[in-house]
């Protein structure tokens, strides 16, 4: 049983060049496409060891599917295209993983955390096991052991919680975010994933909603990677109680979908539609209704923002299917505000006006303790700010100026990146509805607060706003808010 795990009577199928990856490649030596692959996973937050020997597998068709981490960095590197587009083959018919073991070794049909068995773990390619292993790149923080051959297809995820040769803490996984509850956690070995695993990844969910409320998503982004990865590590270590696996299930879906957020808000898309697809799959798994609701809920938000309100509208409604028996009024008033943003998408004024009216009834039935930890944001500010999106995209630039500049008023000093959002909405229902000048004066206000907030979000809209406005510069104010719009950086 164990050889036919390890070995195999049957020949390698033989290799089919990737063309379509090779015409992408273009004049470029693998050398310096590799070169290109490394600083674009930078620009997203991974950590690949790419060079020319990669890229030639890939096009010799030895590497038939990438591992999700070169996933992410080739779809960010070719927005738009899918894994097929690049000449992969689809995963599923692709999919195991096939370790190099001892002689006595059982095959591992499942994870077996390090400590679990007392063996030193290694990771191999996933999807040709009979590849040649490449040598463990010292760079690469997540090595599994430095004493020891890494594959660059080795499982990510794992790499991200295994170090030397053991199970660590999550917690020093989180470092990053500056989450880690004492140094000396990252050199512990986890004996069991219990409560203190579970604390550390419900405080990094805190930790990121409390630095987004007050500085944005840009540059945050790229810090909550490693904190992700850990998260599904532990999943993957195991726990013996139901109730601990429960918890450590709810929470790394509740943090990827703060990633997928802070994604999101960075106008990072496609990371953000992955993050939350991943914080489904893993509430459905976990039957938690109430991450199940959470995911829906951003999933309408992205759709609407990306340009697909019919998908907005099904998304919000399947979020109020799910929410309905959590019994949180709050919850529900926020869904139907999303649901309301998809009918606008659509042009539906109707739709959108009772979506509206059913989110104002739910809220003004007030607090409860099924409320989720998540909603503290929601309160009279946001409510008025959806509302304020909504009529600007079905055009009443009036009315929605008058909710817009409730919100900024109405909006708590804690939650300065949402100050900034709301402030710079009502700049541009106010230069889109004809009022140049108080435009301007409420974009000043906006670009103070940029020394404090980093949000790819606000500096679009801020943008539009100056093009708006552009026509206008000899209206008292703007030609100031023009000039010094222009010399802001902009955040990549």
């Amino acid at each position: 049983m164990a050889s036919s795990e390890l070995t195999s009577s049957q020949p390698p199928r033989p290799s089919r060049p990737n063309l379509a990856f090779r015409r992408l490649r273009g004049q470029r030596s693998p050398a310096e496409f590799a070169a290109v692959v490394r600083r674009a996973a930078r620009e997203i937050g991974e950590r690949v060891s790419c060079d020319a020997r990669y890229v030639g597998r890939v096009e010799a068709g030895e590497i038939r599917c990438p591992n999700y981490a070169y996933e992410r960095v080739f779809l960010h590197m070719f927005p738009g295209r899918t894994l097929a587009d690049l000449g992969f083959a689809p995963r599923s018919s692709v999919r195991g993983r096939r370790a190099r073991a001892g002689e006595d070794t059982p095959p591992m049909h499942t994870t077996i955390p390090a400590h679990a068995t007392g063996e030193k773990w290694r990771a191999h390619e996933p999807y040709d096991p009979l590849s040649p292993q490449d040598p463990y790149d010292p760079h690469d923080p997540y090595g599994a052991d430095q004493n020891h051959e890494i594959h660059e297809e080795s499982d990510v995820l794992r790499r991200a919680f295994m170090t030397g040769g053991g199970a660590t803490v999550a917690a020093a996984s989180l470092g990053p975010l500056g989450l880690a509850h004492d140094a000396a956690a990252a050199e512990r070995p986890v004996r069991r994933v219990g409560g203190h695993e579970a604390d550390a990844l419900e405080e990094a969910v805190r930790r990121i909603r409390l630095l987004d409320d007050r500085h944005g998503a840009d540059g945050l982004y790229r810090r909550a990677a490693a904190p992700l990865r850990a998260a599904y590590a532990l999943l993957d270590a195991g726990t013996t109680r139901q109730a601990m696996g429960d918890r450590l299930h709810s929470g790394a879906g509740e943090l990827a979908i703060s990633v997928g957020w802070l994604a999101h808000d960075s106008g990072r898309f496609d990371d953000a539609r992955s993050h939350y697809a991943e914080a489904l799959a893993t509430a459905r798994m976990a039957g938690d209704p109430a991450v199940e609701a959470h995911a829906f809920c951003n999933t309408s938000f992205l759709a609407r923002d990306a340009g697909r309100p019919r998908e907005a509208v099904r998304a919000a409604q399947a979020a109020l299917r799910v929410a309905r028996p959590l019994g949180s009024a709050r919850l529900m008033s926020l869904l139907s505000l999303r649901e309301a943003g998809g009918w606008a998408g659509l042009a539906d004024r109707t739709g959108c006006e009772q979506a509206l009216v059913r989110a104002q009834t739910f809220f003004e039935r007030g607090h409860s303790d099924a409320d989720p930890e998540w909603m503290t944001f929601y309160g009279e500010a946001e409510l008025e700010a959806l509302e304020a999106q909504c009529w600007s995209t079905l055009g009443n630039w009036r009315r929605a100026a008058r909710h817009a500049g409730r919100a900024a008023h109405l909006q708590d000093p804690h939650f300065t990146r949402n100050i900034a959002l709301y402030t710079a909405e009502l700049a541009d229902d106010l230069a889109r509805g004809g009022r140049p000048d108080e435009a301007a004066s409420a974009g000043m206000r906006v670009l103070d607060l940029l020394d404090q907030v980093q949000s790819s979000r606000v500096q679009t809209m801020l943008a539009g706003t100056a093009r708006v406005l552009l026509p206008h510069r000899r209206a008292s104010g703007v030609s100031a808010f023009l000039e010094r719009h222009a010399s802001v950086p902009r955040t990549a």
